[in-house]
């Protein structure tokens, strides 16, 4: 498995980032090729975090998330972060193993 990783920074406004989000990227989102499952949360906790908001997407491959992001719709989600986000995100991906023990 492979994971998409986004943190948001604390936005100018809370109430317009959170309409923004949940109402129109998400929905642009959810329709990427490959996507196995999505979450997100307004509720970034920790010891004085810099982050707002954090999104997770899981792909079988990190050629499948590679592929999603080229594609139309990929392109479409990533064109539509500033107007919500202008000041950017932290954006990582990375391979998933399970733990064993």
């Amino acid at each position: 498995m492979h994971k998409l990783l986004v943190l948001y920074p604390e936005p100018a406004d809370r109430s317009a980032f959170e309409d923004y989000y949940v109402n129109k990227h998400l929905p642009l989102a959810a329709k990427l090729p490959g996507l196995k499952a999505s979450r997100y949360s307004f509720g970034v906790a920790g010891a004085e975090s810099p982050y707002f908001a954090v999104f997770e997407a899981e792909f079988d491959s990190h050629d499948d998330l590679v592929a999603a992001m080229s594609s139309p719709e990929g392109q479409a989600v990533a064109a539509d972060v500033p107007n919500y986000a202008p000041q950017g995100a932290v954006v990582v991906d990375y391979p998933v193993e399970p733990l064993v023990g």
